[in-house]
């Protein structure tokens, strides 16, 4: 690998009264695609801006390989920024954007041609050195930002929201060459974005930040199937939230297979839903009775039919309810499902047969939707104190 390992310390930054940054801790892997993902105001970008030395830390560390960078200005870091805004020099080419840093270095006229070459040729705009900014498209430009910062070859690229000006069809092929270059050159790339599909779709690991805090940091599946709070739980796709009230937990019985010894012990816990009713959700840890939590399920987690299910596992929460929207959108519909006149429950299905041409299931159906207890999760205890030591 040709990247650098990147730790941050507990670093912390205010901007006067306001707390930026609350002792925000990572470790981030040689020549890992790494993702900070969070909405506008979190932190994001003031900790990219921290590692690339545009600012400083109140507290904390920032290192490369073990060696602390903080002391260094943003040229000795080995890092380089590829801005959202793009900042060409509008007045120079393609050609001479790319090679604006090695023409500072005095690097030979051969060594030159023959380097921004090779990067023009690695973001596929051989055919463009000799026009403008001006010329180009808002993917060209910021192909062209992306060669001139790797030129330098970085150990670490920094890319802050660098797709946000471009539109939805263009920003989706440009992450996929994103990261083929990424898998081309093999640096620690450091991504700040808010879209989560964006960092679901490229991220080797996601940090999920909120309020200066880091939430969670897992890889994509670890992110969306498990998320650890409720706020990356809403934030990360669309979810069903619900406020629940322990009734029991025991461990459960697994067959003891191979993979299940080395595994952690699982338990099923019973819940009610006050404008539901009981589930049961199987859960790492195990809760007192009467513990406050947060349950959630994904919309596409939860089948929904005309007819009860014929099934007789205990594992299976099963509710009646009537269809209050059906919203169809052609490779799925979403359904807007009232259960006990109370609560809504967002269902989704997908269409994956040629036969699926569209909803069967209308508007004021009574329908049922069900879902197995290893598909909700418990993402918050709100009073209580945390589970049980097992």
């Amino acid at each position: 690998m040709k990247g650098s390992d990147v730790v941050i310390g507990e670093v912390s930054k205010s901007f006067g009264d306001f707390r930026v940054l609350n002792e925000v801790s990572l470790e981030i892997k040689k020549g890992e695609f790494f993702s900070l993902l969070g909405p506008s105001g979190c932190g994001k970008t003031t900790l990219l801006r921290i590692i690339a030395g545009f600012e400083t830390p109140d507290t904390g560390l920032v290192t490369f390989d073990g060696d602390d960078v903080l002391p260094l200005p943003p040229n000795q870091r080995q890092a380089n920024t590829v801005f959202q805004n793009y900042a060409l020099f509008p007045h120079l080419s393609v050609f001479e954007n790319v090679a604006f840093s090695l023409r500072i270095k005095r690097t030979s006229k051969a060594d030159v041609t023959a380097r921004v070459n090779e990067y023009l040729k690695l973001v596929q705009l051989e055919g463009h050195a000799h026009k403008k900014p001006n010329q180009l498209s808002g993917g060209q430009k910021q192909r062209v930002a992306i060669a001139r910062a790797l030129i330098n070859e970085p150990r670490v690229l920094l890319l802050d929201e660098p797709l946000s000006a471009l539109d939805a069809k263009l920003r989706q092929h440009m992450l996929i060459e994103l990261d083929q270059i990424h898998d081309k050159i093999g640096i620690t790339f450091i991504y700040v974005t808010h879209d989560q599909q964006e960092a679901l779709s490229v991220s080797d690991r996601i940090a999920v930040m909120n309020q200066g805090n880091v939430l969670q940091v897992g890889t994509p599946h670890d992110i969306y199937e498990r998320p650890a709070t409720d706020f990356v739980a809403r934030f990360i796709g669309e979810t069903n939230l619900f406020d629940a009230r322990v009734l029991s937990s025991a461990p459960l019985d697994r067959p003891e297979t191979p993979a299940k010894l080395s595994a952690q012990p699982e338990y099923m816990a019973e819940l009610e839903i006050p404008e539901l009713g009981r589930i049961k959700v199987t859960t790492a840890d195990q809760f007192r009775p009467g513990q406050e939590l947060i349950f959630t399920v994904r919309p596409e987690k939860i089948v929904i039919s005309k007819e009860k299910p014929a099934t007789k596992r205990e594992d299976i929460n099963l509710f009646q309810g009537t269809v209050d929207e059906p919203i169809y959108s052609g490779f799925q519909t979403k359904f807007y499902v009232t259960a006990r006149e109370k609560v809504l429950i967002r269902v989704i299905k997908q269409h994956a047969k040629y036969s699926d041409e569209g909803p069967d299931i209308l508007w004021k159906d009574s329908v049922y939707v069900s879902w197995s207890a290893n598909d909700g999760y418990v993402v918050g205890v709100k009073n209580g104190g945390g589970a049980n030591e097992p």
